[in-house]
């Protein structure tokens, strides 16, 4: 296990022995990280959020409770995740919101991630993006609030209008859009 000095990770959070942790992160008490993966710079994980293998968690990106991340998910640098559907600052019933990455998403930088909603595998989040609902697998999303803007290959790269990938060859027929019923109907 590489955990830096500077790293807080409290009694009762588990890191696998492969992981790599670095500079400033603060891991809590229940927090789960895989293996494989890589906590960059100033990472905030909570306490009771899971993150698989194989991820990496870029500079100062912050997952707070009720987040669960996938294998192979990369969280960009600055990346937010919320957990409370009406913040205060004193909430008496107050109640955990939790949010889904399935395994593959890529999240990029300062996107922010409301909670109670699911981004689904190999989807991708575009850099300054506000995701105010779910992502579907594959989609490209980007803006504030957060479109669909395309789809995306497993590889990241985006797909054409024939749903396949330049890069790989790969195609991805499922995910065309059905044509909606022409009406007979004369204007």
């Amino acid at each position: 296990m590489s955990i830096h000095p500077t790293a807080i990770v409290e009694p009762g959070a588990q890191v696998a022995e492969d992981a790599r942790v670095w500079h400033w992160v603060q891991i809590r008490s229940g927090a789960r990280v895989g293996p494989k993966t890589v906590l960059g710079k100033d990472v905030f994980i909570d306490a009771e959020v899971s993150v698989g293998a194989y991820c990496k968690i870029q500079n100062f990106a912050t997952i707070y409770r009720g987040v669960r991340i996938g294998d192979r998910v990369f969280v960009g640098p600055h990346a937010c995740f919320t957990n409370d559907t009406y913040p205060r600052a004193v909430s008496p019933d107050w109640q955990v919101v939790p949010t889904n990455v399935e395994d593959g998403a890529s999240i990029g930088a300062n996107a922010t991630i409301l909670c109670g909603i699911t981004i689904g595998h190999n989807a991708m989040v575009a850099a300054g993006a506000v995701v105010t609902r779910d992502v579907p697998p594959h989609a490209l999303v980007a803006g504030v609030p957060a479109r669909r803007i395309g789809w995306v290959c497993e590889c990241g790269r985006p797909l054409d209008a024939r749903m396949r990938c330049a890069h790989d060859d790969r195609t991805y027929p499922d995910l065309k859009p059905k044509r909606k019923a022409r009406s007979r109907r004369r204007k």
